[in-house]
């Protein structure tokens, strides 16, 4: 991809070596990005599940920095210390997420409806926001959303609202960052198995008294190219529209599903 060697690139959620996130970043850190990985203090610390190890490793430049993403100073202190670290900010993705609260609308407290919004909506507000500030003409925000983001899910009522409303704040934020010449985009993933995808493969299957395995054929059924997603296929999207190769495209929801969600 044209433009990405020696840039700068953030992704929220990406502390998991078997997460979206590290794929992205994997992907990123191949083009020749430097790497920022945030998440909570717990997930990064995690020896057996390390991104940064297993990142490091790969021979990649790695600054990796714990953050709640729905709290503003959390939110502020990591864009000023990757700045104190690097000296500038190219490419931000926005993937932390909560996507295991399940629960029928007449079951769902407010309290977990508050939490889903905070961290998957509240979050990419925050760091769209703070980067933009320092962020230079030609930089990227991609929010990682969902197929959730334009399809309806049953017991998934904070979450699919939380990717619906992800896709509002791309297309406003994608105007109101234009004249500054940051692009802003997201990314559609229909189901990709990572520990969020075993959880909810785990939780539906249980609901149709199937075995996790079955269900998961069951998707592949479904998608038109025959499989479900890797989260090497989200990666590329992401990389192409953080690189110049996407200079003209804003404001846009790519769907990144095999063919099964086609608008």
């Amino acid at each position: 991809m044209r433009g990405l060697n020696g840039k700068v690139a953030l992704c929220t959620g990406a502390g998991r070596s078997s997460g979206l996130g590290f794929g992205i970043l994997d992907r990123l850190g191949n083009e020749g990005c430097k790497l920022v990985i945030i998440d909570l203090p717990h997930i990064l610390e995690d020896e057996l599940d390390s991104a940064e190890s297993a990142l490091r490793k790969k021979g990649y430049d790695v600054l990796a920095l714990s953050c709640d993403v729905s709290q503003d100073n959390d939110v502020k202190r990591v864009i000023n210390e990757t700045l104190a670290h690097f000296g500038k900010l190219n490419v931000v993705v926005n993937n932390a997420a909560i996507g295991d609260i399940m629960s029928p609308i007449s079951e769902l407290s407010t309290r977990d409806w508050q939490r889903v919004i905070d961290v998957n909506l509240t979050g990419p507000f925050l760091f769209t926001r703070e980067a933009s500030e320092c962020m230079e003409a030609g930089s990227s925000i991609i929010n990682i959303a969902s197929q959730a983001a334009k399809t309806g899910f049953r017991r998934m009522a904070p979450y699919v609202s939380s990717k619906h409303g992800l896709i509002g704040l791309t297309r406003t934020a994608a105007i109101d960052l234009a004249p500054k010449g940051i692009r802003v985009n997201a990314v559609c993933p229909n189901h990709v198995t990572t520990s969020m995808g075993l959880t909810q493969n785990e939780y539906f299957s249980s609901l149709r008294g199937m075995t996790p395995e079955a269900y998961r054929a069951s998707i592949s059924e479904r998608i038109p190219l025959g499989r479900v997603g890797l989260p090497q296929d989200t990666a590329a999207a992401v990389a192409f529209l953080a690189s110049d190769d996407a200079s003209f495209i804003t404001g846009e929801a790519l769907n990144i599903s095999g063919g099964e969600e086609m608008h």
